[in-house]
């Protein structure tokens, strides 16, 4: 069975069955047989690999494999250094701190950016700033916690990369194989 690289749309989960009816992996994903390697949240986007070999899913999910994982996330305020700096060094969350990450505030929205729906509507008279952030490790909603932790709650999740696959130019709902 090969390795397929999937671009899960807003509100889609990380699974191919669910007794609340939530739309799943199998609403858009007809091959038998893979499965997630690590997740995405329901309210997070982008990359997903599915696939049916153990070894590739744990290399890929587990943190002590140190696999970089990259994430735009559009956050609410106006990242100053000194938030950069906090959020490339590790922060503390309640689940104890995490490894130090990379960090990068973007200029904007990247242009290949697809619009999601619904759209984000950001709090009136609140700036909105993108940063990239690499990171090696995958807890649960690790970057959105990371964020919080600094004062920039994210509004926008998107996994662009794990490891050596990436995102490229698939669609919301569109996969191909690896």
């Amino acid at each position: 069975m090969p390795t397929l690289l999937f671009n899960k749309p807003f509100r889609v989960l990380s699974q191919f069955t669910d007794r609340e009816g939530r739309s799943t992996l199998a609403d858009y994903i007809d091959q038998a047989g893979v499965y997630a390697a690590g997740r995405l949240d329901y309210d997070s986007e982008g990359l997903l690999v599915l696939t049916d070999d153990g070894r590739l899913k744990a290399r890929l999910a587990s943190p002590e494999q140190g696999t970089k994982k990259v994430y735009l996330a559009q956050v609410e305020g106006r990242p100053e250094v000194r938030d950069l700096k906090r959020l490339a060094a590790g922060v503390m969350l309640n689940d104890g701190p995490t490894r130090p990450a990379q960090v990068r505030l973007l200029p904007r929205a990247p242009g290949w950016l697809w619009k999601r729906q619904p759209p984000i509507a950001p709090r009136a008279g609140k700036p909105t700033a993108w940063l990239e952030m690499t990171l090696i490790e995958g807890r649960n909603r690790q970057v959105r916690r990371m964020t919080a932790a600094v004062g920039l709650p994210t509004l926008r999740l998107i996994r662009i990369r794990i490891g050596d696959y990436q995102l490229g130019d698939l669609k919301p709902g569109q996969w191909r194989v690896a």
